[in-house]
């Protein structure tokens, strides 16, 4: 399938090359739950960064038009809340 950009895929400095790869290398993709054709893949650069790319699905090629940088700060905060809640109230270190 063709494979087209807006120019706002390279708002944050990441590579065509990059993009493409995390593309194909994808950890998830899903629709966004917004009612539009939009979806969201996360999937690995050629250095290993996760990024996150946001595109539409058409019949005939699909419309990249977000790529940045996974952010996972939240990811691991709630790991560590978790982490937290289960080990860190009672002492308990199993």
């Amino acid at each position: 399938m063709t494979i087209i950009f807006k120019q706002s895929a390279f708002r944050h400095k990441i590579t065509q090359a990059d993009i493409l790869h995390a593309f194909a290398n994808v950890h998830y993709d899903g629709q966004l739950d917004d009612g539009y054709n939009r979806f969201i893949r996360l999937g690995f650069d050629t250095n290993g960064n996760l990024l996150e790319i946001m595109y539409n699905e058409y019949s005939d090629h699909i419309c990249i038009f977000h790529a940045m940088l996974y952010a996972m700060q939240e990811y691991f905060l709630q790991i560590a809340k978790r982490i937290g809640e289960t080990y860190g109230s009672n002492g308990n270190h199993d």
